[in-house]
């Protein structure tokens, strides 16, 4: 399978924050992009511009979230929400998907469940290597990230990662 043709389930967060640093699009990269109608609600909420996009290909998809005990006793030790519940319950159905979100508990969860986990800044990234934005860009983009985004991440964390990226030789 390409790395173009990677599906991937969507938590809100990736969703609310690409849309807040004008890069909601780079997720048309993946195939399919699947949205759990509990996320859909949770961005519809906070952020409905993001789904008012014609040229974003999102799925949204009816997900009854799973009863299992050891999911439900996963839920209850993380204190994950419901569109992080709905989103790993989707990953269930799509163990080959990349599970986008920024939140650590529901990071946590996927990767004691198997799964593949990135978030916004790794598809800010990801974005270089796809020539989808230059290292500058993305440089520019994580240096307005604490102005322009809700998305949370440590100061120090922040520049450590755009120190690296400056120092990336790309050949």
């Amino acid at each position: 399978m390409s790395d173009s043709t990677i599906g991937v389930v969507c938590d809100a967060g990736p969703i609310i924050h690409l849309d807040e640093l004008d890069c909601l699009l780079l997720l048309n990269d993946f195939s399919p992009v699947l949205v759990p109608a509990q996320v859909w609600q949770e961005v519809d909420q906070h952020r409905p511009e993001a789904l008012a996009y014609s040229d974003l290909h999102l799925q949204r998809i009816n997900v009854v979230i799973s009863s299992t005990p050891a999911f439900q006793t996963l839920v209850q030790s993380l204190s994950l929400d419901l569109g992080e519940q709905a989103a790993l319950t989707l990953m269930e159905s799509h163990p080959q998907a990349i599970f986008l979100t920024d939140d650590a508990a529901a990071r946590l969860a996927a990767m004691t469940l198997g799964y593949r986990v990135h978030g916004t800044i790794g598809i800010l990234i990801r974005a270089i290597r796809r020539q989808q934005r230059s290292k500058d860009e993305v440089i520019a983009i994580l240096r307005k990230l604490p102005a322009q985004s809700t998305l949370f991440i440590r100061p120090k964390l922040l520049q450590e990662i755009a120190d690296k990226l400056e120092n990336l030789q790309l050949g």
